[in-house]
């Protein structure tokens, strides 16, 4: 006999809406009174679009679905990784958003429903929405490099997603002799945020420099060139002469295995015995994208550039690292943009109103010293389904004095204050 599946209003009425009233206290899901708009994710992109949908429309019944109580930002943790700062500076709460009438769920989602536009949370009471915002951040292609996985990066650590893992990478820095060698891979595009593999090698040296001069990084690198590569290129040269070497595609970069029981990272024309391994793998969207059913075969998601709307899966919206963006980097940059162009556009959506096309801007700092930094800007407006450059980036200098560098780095620490504070209160 076929089953018989319930709508999307049966389901609401028999477990949905009451339950979901009671899970957060929200007595507009029982009412019906205004629009429910659940968001999942609690990064740059998705506190950026719950506070921007809450302050567009304070009606709308916004809800923040994160597990952890506290966020780890990855802009400056390369900072926390050489030592430069606590990682207590990296960490934000989620207190503003309450007093701005905004639930925040401490829960995590096992699944969507986009049929009865519910979101699961496995034994847990679902919870119904009128839209959607998925704002998942990155997961890692597991075994994408052989004999990297879950348990290899207990031992080689990616530090990719901020938290523990980078200050197990600082612990192994710490810990390791004088003259030891320091290893590290670079993944080929798109992963988050591009300049920053290299960021993290320039840190790494100034830290061997100053503390252990002996020893040495070396960049095993899946691809020819890279984001800022003429100013980090000039800094290395300038500042990290036989302490960090780059290795690029052409010249032995693939990477073709690790072993995590002896450090090493295989390459096509050598094996390095590392004291410290740093395996950046190829990266794709957040799991919830995929069980959502956003993501396409190449493990991003597709949208609509206007409305930050899925093209798999109408009422969900995709915003931050996990969407396909065009030339738009994945970054927290672009990931705070994107959320308030995406709320903007979700509450026109629900008005029954049509959102405009519009321009995404965005800016990243980068340091290759405490005292040495440099940036790139860019402007991007839809073409053909995506997003292109208006204009080329522009970049620092090449020739700026090192009051100049000085005076960037100072301002990458001044940026990543503001957008913390306007993202996080």
């Amino acid at each position: 006999m076929e089953k018989t599946v319930p709508t999307r209003r049966q389901f609401l009425g028999a477990a949905g809406a009451s339950a979901a009233a009671a899970a957060i206290a929200r007595p507009a899901f029982a009412q019906g009174a205004s629009p429910v708009v659940l968001v999942i994710g609690g990064g740059f992109g998705g506190t950026t679009c719950a506070r921007a949908l809450k302050r567009l429309d304070p009606k709308l019944t916004v809800v923040l679905i994160e597990a952890n109580a506290t966020f780890t930002a990855c802009p400056g943790s390369n900072n926390v990784v050489a030592g430069l700062r606590g990682i207590e500076t990296q960490q934000f709460g989620y207190e503003a958003l309450a007093k701005e009438g905004i639930a925040v769920a401490r829960r995590t989602a096992t699944g969507v429903n986009p049929q009865l536009r519910v979101v699961e949370f496995g034994a847990g009471i679902p919870l119904p929405y009128d839209r959607l915002v998925l704002a998942p951040g990155i997961d890692f292609r597991w075994g994408a490099i052989p004999g990297y996985d879950q348990a290899a990066a207990e031992r080689m650590p990616h530090a990719w997603i901020a938290g523990e893992q980078t200050l197990l990478l600082r612990r192994q820095l710490e810990a390791m002799e004088d003259g030891g060698l320091v290893v590290m891979t670079a993944p080929q595009p798109p992963y988050r945020c591009p300049p920053a593999p290299y960021e993290r090698a320039s840190l790494i040296a100034h830290y061997l420099k100053t503390r252990k001069p002996k020893s040495k990084i070396i960049v095993v690198d899946s691809k020819d060139s890279f984001s800022q590569q003429r100013l980090f290129q000039a800094a290395w040269a300038e500042l990290y002469k036989g302490v960090l070497e780059w290795l690029p595609l052409s010249n032995g970069g693939n990477v073709t295995e690790v072993d995590p029981k002896t450090l090493t990272v295989s390459s096509d024309f050598e094996k390095y015995e590392a004291k410290v391994a740093n395996i950046i793998p190829p990266q794709k969207a957040g799991r919830i994208a995929d069980l959502a059913g956003v993501a396409d075969r190449t493990g991003w998601c597709p949208i609509d550039p206007v409305t930050f709307e899925s093209t798999l899966q109408p009422g969900i919206h995709v915003v931050g690292d996990a969407a396909i963006m065009g030339a738009v980097p994945k970054s927290a940059s672009s990931a705070h943009a994107e959320a308030k162009e995406c709320a903007a556009a979700v509450v026109k959506m629900l008005r029954g109103d049509k959102p405009s096309e519009t321009k995404l801007t965005g800016s990243c700092y980068s340091l290759a010293a405490p005292d040495y930094g440099f940036s790139i800007s860019g402007s991007y407006r839809t073409a053909n389904g995506l997003y292109a450059e208006e204009q080329a980036g522009v970049s620092s200098p090449a020739d700026a004095p090192r009051e100049t560098r000085a005076k960037e780095a100072q301002e990458a620490d001044a940026w990543l204050r503001k957008i913390t504070t306007d993202v996080f209160g």
